[in-house]
């Protein structure tokens, strides 16, 4: 009976580390957050990385050189001046416990879901892309980046109709 309730214990810690797993954020999910942290943490030095106020201090700092999305991050954290909010003591802590940086964004993003729909803009090669396999999001950039529209569309189908339809005279400009 023992082995039994054994085997049956161990088959629930297994099943809980796979769920558990199944939850944990990847860098695609968040990449923004996820890239700063990484570069933000490799630049620290052994006496401010255990110590949040000073590694606050240096975000800071970090934060006055960054531009586009990675500038939007630190505003979202409260690593500008002109931030609004700011929540820089939920990434300072965790990045004192040396806690890697997807899991730093996943707690992060518990606090401020926009954190996570920060993305950065992809390049588009639209002489060899398969635009069957870009998502509407990149679609629909595509158009906005012709200062295009889409009227009436509704399915993917139909974003890819009108970029196909406008594709010749944009293509045309860029060579």
């Amino acid at each position: 009976m023992d082995a039994q309730r054994i085997l049956t214990m161990a088959f629930y810690f297994f099943l809980l580390s796979i769920l558990g797993c199944v939850s944990c954020l990847k860098k695609s999910d968040c990449e923004v957050c996820v890239t700063v942290m990484e570069k933000f943490s490799s630049q620290l030095s052994g006496d401010v990385r255990s110590k949040p106020t000073l590694i606050e201090d240096e975000f800071r700092k970090f934060c006055k050189g960054t531009k586009g999305k990675e500038n939007r991050f630190c505003y979202y954290l409260g690593g500008l001046e002109e931030s609004a909010t700011g929540i820089l003591g939920e990434m300072s802590k965790p990045v004192s416990w040396s806690m890697p940086a997807e899991k730093v964004c996943e707690k992060l993003k518990k606090k401020d879901s926009q954190i996570c729909d920060l993305r950065y803009d992809k390049t588009i090669d639209l002489k060899t892309v398969d635009l069957k396999k870009l998502k509407v999001r990149d679609l629909k950039k595509i158009l906005s980046d012709w200062d295009e529209t889409c009227e009436g569309c509704i399915e993917k189908t139909d974003f890819i109709k009108r970029i196909e339809e406008l594709k010749p005279q944009y293509l045309h400009q860029e060579l």
